[in-house]
């Protein structure tokens, strides 16, 4: 498959098609068909982190009822990391190259995860995890640059949600498959937790390291623009922080990323341990078993997900990109607040499917709001971020999202050993609530325009 554009009669280059998406001038099928894999492998290889934690913890001798606070150091340390790293990749990634940053950074990340589960104590668990959020804040930044530069307005909110759908099937695959069952496999064979938690971090890392390879060899090289045309660092720096300024409908992504990567980093983290901690306290499982069980709400919040993605993005195709905000927040904050009415003492089913009907519902909802608040979010930046700056756009977005997470996480996971499992969910439901009305406002004041309004494209 070749990786050269034809030009046009005038000598521009012409859009290629993938399927029923539209490509932007420059973008080959290689490419996108590249993009949809990093789509598929990031997301699957961030949320591992979560299940795998809890069993180096578990593995570690961290009492049940430490674990909570355990978890929220290892997310807020994480996100620490990530604030630095994610502003340093978006300008590197609009100097150098989005293919270079995104193959680097997942190489990071598989020696993060090569050396998480030998960690013997708390401190040493934080330095291993602080490697992996490196590269994780250098690849996980550039899938949402790659958005912006591969997708043609008209089709953006199908493109979105089809990377969207590879987002779910790396998730379903990676996290369900191998962390639920693998484990679990290793135990029943023989092998002692630890080291069946080693093997599994194993073969993680090296779907990282392949993963590396492939994005290498075909993403597209170089970066939007000409050399010439290029800013210059110094404006690399602060146009983050000035479009949004200039920008409102920015500055409204900003506040979405917020949310909506706190969404994803709660879900992964809080439905895991959740789903463990009453399967051993209600049913007296062991730990490997038990964190199966809270595995499987994992599947059933992506699997939700992953069902209503072309659904969202379908009915999103020709909305006004901040009315599109407005349903997708207002969503998220009745699926996470849902979480308040489960029954915990029925949840988890030791027989049959691992969760109650009741609970099953829930999560369902639970999902469909979660990846309401993503597209939303993805949706507004890369339809908003200038061309030639979106690598530090997208990067201020993703730094307003750490910093959600460190909040979110920091009080969530105080909020889940004192309150219970339900409270960390509560609390991103109200914070995805006031991004609602924000957008109301926005809305109001800086509506923007519709898919396909040249008038409304910024830049592209």
């Amino acid at each position: 498959m070749s990786d050269q554009i034809t030009p046009d009669a005038g000598g521009q280059q012409k859009s290629e098609s993938l399927w029923f998406l539209e490509l932007a001038p420059g973008v080959s099928k290689l490419n996108a068909i590249t993009f949809l894999y990093a789509s598929f492998a990031m997301i699957g290889l961030l949320t591992f982190v979560s299940t795998g934690t809890a069993q180096v913890l578990k593995a570690m001798g961290i009492p049940i009822e430490q674990m909570g606070d355990a978890s929220k150091d290892l997310v807020i340390i994480s996100e620490i990391v990530q604030v630095i790293v994610f502003f340093i990749a978006g300008i590197a990634a609009d100097r150098i190259g989005r293919r270079e940053v995104l193959s680097v950074g997942v190489i990071i990340m598989g020696i993060g995860y090569l050396l998480y589960p030998f960690a013997t104590s708390l401190n040493e668990l934080l330095v291993y995890r602080a490697i992996y959020a490196f590269g994780l804040g250098m690849g996980a930044g550039m899938v949402g640059t790659l958005i912006a530069d591969y997708s043609g307005d008209r089709t953006r909110s199908m493109f979105v949600a089809v990377g969207g759908i590879f987002n779910g099937l790396g998730v379903v695959i990676i996290t369900a498959v191998i962390a639920t069952l693998l484990a679990p496999y290793l135990v029943s064979r023989g092998y002692d937790p630890l080291t069946a938690s080693k093997i599994t971090h194993f073969v993680i890392a090296g779907i990282c390291f392949a993963s590396g390879i492939i994005f290498y060899l075909g993403l597209k090289a170089g970066t939007p623009g000409t050399k010439e045309e290029r800013p210059p660092i110094s404006e690399l720096i602060t146009s983050g922080i000035s479009e949004g300024i200039k920008n409102p409908r920015i500055a409204l992504s900003y506040c979405c990323a917020f949310v909506a990567r706190s969404d994803q980093v709660i879900l992964g983290t809080f439905t895991v341990l959740w789903g463990a901690t009453v399967a051993m306290k209600y049913h007296g499982l062991d730990f490997a078993t038990a964190s199966g069980k809270g595995a499987a709400i994992f599947a059933v919040t992506g699997g939700a997900s992953l069902l209503y993605l072309p659904i969202l993005g379908f009915m999103l195709r020709k909305l006004n990109r901040v009315t599109a905000v407005i349903i997708c927040m207002a969503s998220a904050a009745v699926g996470y607040g849902a979480t308040y009415f489960i029954d915990e003492a029925t949840m988890i089913k030791t027989d049959g499917f691992p969760l109650s009907t009741q609970a099953i519902f829930v999560f369902v909802l639970l999902g469909l709001g979660q990846i309401s608040a993503f597209l939303g979010a993805t949706l507004l930046v890369s339809a908003e971020a200038p061309k030639l700056k979106r690598g530090s756009v997208v990067g201020m977005f993703n730094t307003f999202g750490a910093i959600g997470i460190f909040i979110a996480v920091y009080f969530g996971g105080k909020a889940f050993d004192s309150i219970g499992g339900y409270a960390p969910f509560v609390l991103l439901g109200a914070f995805n609530g006031i991004v609602a009305l924000l957008a109301v406002v926005c809305r109001i004041y800086s509506p923007g325009g519709k898919p396909g309004d040249e008038s409304a494209v910024v830049a592209h």
